[in-house]
């Protein structure tokens, strides 16, 4: 998924007009440039599981961390469906555990560029997660809601996706940063990697059509896909009515 997470890199360096960055990243070069120095960088590392972060500044220098993550099957991490809720996974589908609990934040947020382009600021994330009590080794997840317009953004750490008339569906994206159109969060590479492959499809996620107990799905480019369960116990201000 290096692709889709350069796309990600190149379209906040275009929006910030970042380009000594935008040169770096563009076109096939670009990709395998950022490939080579993955591949160098990870040349030393152990064989277990690593979770690999990206970084690049206005300056075009790009920068690398990593950390131990968990072993995942593949087919979570690049599954060719996602299970309806209550069914029994098959060997070729997504396993099911371990199960996250999925929460609503306590209190909302207004969308940005911030919101909606992965950067390191990251205090809307933290702050969220703080306020549900989430601490790192938690199965535990939040949800982000748009002050605006009361629907989901996305999670703090994945997007979600929730069973709505017999499909999967997953908040709207703009393709570039906008106040108006989408629902304002980030267009992450396992979400594209989802829609790509008719996994989900978009459709706007009202606060009132949340259900307490309702399960879904979650997914980063470092986990994959994991289900969850909403929990609306902590969530007041969403109620048992689903549009």
């Amino acid at each position: 998924m290096l692709d889709l997470h350069r796309d990600r890199l190149l379209r906040a360096a275009i929006y910030w007009n970042w380009q000594a960055a935008i040169d770096l990243l563009s076109g096939d070069a670009g990709l395998e440039a950022l490939s080579q120095m993955a591949r160098v960088y990870l040349a030393t590392a152990k064989t277990t599981p690593k979770r690999l972060r990206v970084m690049i500044d206005s300056l075009g220098t790009v920068s690398f961390a990593q950390f131990d993550t968990p072993l995942m099957p593949l087919n979570n991490l690049f599954p060719q469906c996602l299970p309806s809720p209550a069914s029994t996974p098959t060997h070729h589908e997504p396993c099911a555990s371990p199960r996250f609990t999925l929460v609503v934040d306590t209190c909302h947020t207004d969308r940005s560029e911030f919101t909606h382009y992965k950067t390191t600021v990251r205090d809307v994330y933290n702050d969220a997660r703080q306020r549900v009590g989430i601490q790192q080794a938690d199965l535990k997840e939040v949800l982000i809601i748009n002050t605006k317009d009361q629907t989901v953004i996305e999670g703090s750490l994945t997007t979600p996706y929730f069973w709505r008339r017999g499909q999967w569906v997953t908040p709207p994206v703009s393709g570039f940063y906008s106040q108006q159109n989408g629902c304002g969060g980030q267009d992450g590479t396992s979400r594209r990697w989802a829609l790509q492959r008719n996994l989900a499809v978009e459709q706007s996620v009202p606060i009132s059509s949340l259900v307490d107990g309702e399960e879904c799905w979650i997914s980063n480019g470092v986990s994959g896909f994991r289900r969850a369960t909403l929990s609306l116990t902590t969530s007041p201000e969403a109620n048992a009515t689903r549009t």
